[in-house]
């Protein structure tokens, strides 16, 4: 077994074992989190969740991830990033069989926060392993693209997979995710190179940071989750508290002699302008399929398995993207291929806006298709976007970057749909229901418009990159 990674290689041979084991990671990942999406109605029913805490079995996930991970990014740099992945995918297969265990809510919720910690540990340890792997360039860009539409796909095939599983119970969206990790990690150990020994530096992991931005992202999505439900002055001295503590994390970054972000990294107006995309363009998603899945089963009747299967073709981005996506950000850039895809996002959720009581799958399948097709054309470059022009030793911040990015929006773009659809729910009837849920579609709808304008707008026209 070599000792390093071989940037000459392409992708056959070592290099191509390694990139299927990393995608088959972030495959888990993805579906690990929309699963979860189809299993809500049945968890509720048997744990006796209310809306507002419901959603708590998703954000507890998402924010464990997103306050880790940039912690992560940073420790994968620093003591390795195949011991980092190693470690923290047995971390994972652990408390997702917990999870599929708990007998209460706050049981699963804490199983779940802790599988978000691992993952954002794991996660930022393989995307930089890619990065490193490969000359930036054009073997790069066609394995990231490989990768993040393995990750976009996984996030919208979770969907029909979780409505399968729901089908024999919903703990089994725990439980099979252990099995798949642990193939993973057996495949993992014997084809990951063992990295050069790095020396560990003292002092040089932020934990008052990492701290302080779970604290912060905590407190701006419990503030938004239950402003319906409490007084004003709560709402605004909860947002408050976490713009403060956000604050605080900046002024802790500053002052650290081994920051969890070197701020100098933010000069980097495409990776921040990225970074906002991707916060969006998964935030809005993650708002879509909530409202979806509650449409289908508490309104319409539907079975897990048949929500699963209507939300089949949001996944073309499994197709599209490690194939159609290359080839147009070859010709047109990064830039031109993001903004395409978040305006057809735009467009998918403009169609679903009418939503009816006996809506049918014809009238759903534009959604769908536009959806799938848009999220292939964004994930990936934004993916590139975020990472390109980064030092190496820095790969794995930049990863943690991204994945913050998304993990928080996931986080902030379920709370804010959920408490607009609580707040515009009048009454119990499915009638009503159904009028919250148009009222909330206009979320992820609003998110994606700012995101192409972001992207149109604030990134600098670039010469086409080289991608297949």
């Amino acid at each position: 077994m070599s000792t390093t990674l071989d940037k000459s290689e392409r992708l056959s041979g070592r290099a191509l074992g390694v990139l299927l084991v990393l995608c088959g990671s972030i495959f888990l990942e993805g579906i690990d989190v929309s699963m979860m999406g189809v299993a809500l109605p049945p968890i509720r029913a048997e744990l006796g969740l209310s809306t507002s805490d419901l959603q708590w079995v998703v954000s507890a996930y998402v924010l464990g991830y997103g306050g880790f991970v940039l912690l992560g990014g940073r420790a994968a740099d620093l003591l390795g990033r195949r011991r980092m992945f190693l470690l923290w995918l047995v971390v994972f297969i652990a408390f997702s069989g917990l999870g599929g265990l708990a007998l209460n809510g706050w049981m699963l919720v804490v199983a779940r926060f802790a599988t978000g910690v691992a993952a954002g540990f794991m996660t930022p340890a393989g995307l930089s392993i890619i990065t490193t792997m490969f000359e930036e360039g054009r073997a790069r860009n066609r394995a990231v693209l490989i990768y993040a539409g393995t990750a976009a796909g996984g996030f919208t095939l979770g969907l029909v997979i979780g409505g399968l599983l729901t089908s024999f119970g919903w703990r089994w969206v725990f439980f099979a995710p252990v099995l798949l990790a642990a193939a993973i990690l057996v495949a993992a150990v014997r084809l990951i190179p063992h990295e050069p020994r790095v020396e560990r530096v003292r002092g040089a992991f932020d934990l008052p940071g990492a701290a302080a931005l779970t604290v912060a992202t905590t407190l701006l999505v419990l503030g938004i989750v239950h402003a319906p439900t409490v007084p004003v002055l709560v709402t605004v001295v909860t947002l408050a508290a976490g713009v403060a503590v956000l604050w605080a994390f900046v002024v802790i970054e500053r002052r650290s002699s081994s920051p969890l972000v070197r701020l100098g990294i933010l000069r980097s107006g495409a990776l921040v302008r990225a970074n906002i995309a991707a916060m969006l363009l998964v935030g809005a998603f993650i708002g879509f399929q909530f409202i979806v899945v509650l449409y289908l089963q508490e309104v319409r009747g539907w079975t897990p398995i048949a929500t699963g299967l209507a939300l089949l073709l949001a996944g073309l981005d499994a197709v599209l993207a490690p194939t159609l996506t290359p080839m147009l950000v070859n010709r047109f850039g990064n830039r031109v291929v993001a903004v395409a895809g978040l305006v057809l996002a735009a467009v998918a959720y403009l169609l679903i806006l009418p939503l009816g009581m006996d809506w049918g799958y014809l009238a759903m399948l534009p959604t769908m298709i536009v959806l799938g097709t848009g999220f292939a054309l964004a994930y990936g470059p934004l993916t590139i976007a975020a990472t390109e022009g980064v030092a190496e030793e820095e790969q794995g911040l930049a990863s943690g970057l991204l994945t913050t990015s998304f993990q928080f929006g996931s986080a902030l773009g379920l709370a804010i749909v959920t408490a607009v659809v609580v707040a515009a729910t009048r009454d119990t009837t499915h009638l009503a229901q159904v009028e919250a849920f148009r009222i909330g579609l206009l979320v992820p709808l609003g998110a994606v418009v700012i995101g192409a304008v972001v992207m149109a707008t604030g990134l600098r026209r670039r010469a086409p990159v080289a991608a297949a």
